[in-house]
């Protein structure tokens, strides 16, 4: 079996979803994600996330890397730090952040995903 290259230009198909009740703080996000990309130990996914508008509480056990494509999103700490990005940027969320996370403008990213083992 040869390695392939994961390219994001090959469709893969979407999974979407609403979040659960108790996290969402505003508005009625919906979000679309395409993994185009897992490996086999299951600890590392890449694709691409899509959200409508909300606000909604998180919480990280992954280090996340993401790049907006598309929208403006804003994420705010627990103690009260406010990050906001827009198209281009890029960031990470470590495991361990809590706070929320808040679509302002219906977004687009990439992404890749570490859960690091328990």
């Amino acid at each position: 079996m040869s390695v392939r290259i994961a390219s994001f230009r090959s469709p893969v198909e979407a999974a979407e979803s609403a979040l659960p009740a108790e996290r969402v703080l505003a508005g009625s996000p919906r979000q679309t994600i395409s993994n185009h990309f897992s490996d086999d130990s299951g600890q590392f996914f890449a694709g691409v996330w899509a959200s409508t508008r909300g606000k909604w509480r998180v919480s990280y056990s992954e280090n996340e890397f993401c790049h907006i494509l598309v929208g403006r999103v804003a994420l705010t700490s627990q103690d009260g730090e406010r990050s906001e990005f827009g198209p281009g940027d890029s960031f990470v969320i470590p495991a361990g952040y809590a706070g929320t996370w808040e679509t302002i403008e219906d977004c687009r990213k990439l992404y890749a995903i570490f859960e690091p083992q328990k």
